[in-house]
């Protein structure tokens, strides 16, 4: 019986980092709309915005430096840099969607 080889899944790598950017810029809107008092965020969302950075970042190296260090093919090992990234992206996404745009009590 012959042995078939497993295909590099390319696309759910795009889906991926295509989801990612839609839930970055959403994140962003939704913080440019706070800064200018249209949306509602917490007055830590500034400080916030600029640490998750660095920790997504880091934690986004260690899973690749783990997959390529594990013989992982290359689109697995993107695939594991993409997921601690994209998993701060849709909690951010969420989260501030959830606090809504900030109406005037007049």
């Amino acid at each position: 019986m012959p042995t078939t080889k497993k295909q590099p899944d390319f696309f759910r790598n795009a889906i991926q980092l295509g989801l990612m950017a839609a839930e970055a810029n959403a994140v962003i809107a939704m913080r440019l709309w706070g800064m200018a008092g249209i949306w509602s965020v917490t007055k830590s969302e500034n400080d916030r915005m600029v640490s998750e950075k660095v920790q997504a970042a880091a934690q986004s190296l260690v899973a690749a430096n783990r997959s390529v260090m594990a013989g992982k093919s290359p689109d697995q090992v993107v695939a594991a840099a993409i997921k601690p990234v994209r998993r701060k992206t849709r909690a951010n996404s969420e989260r501030l969607a959830k606090r809504g745009p900030k109406f005037s009590q007049s």
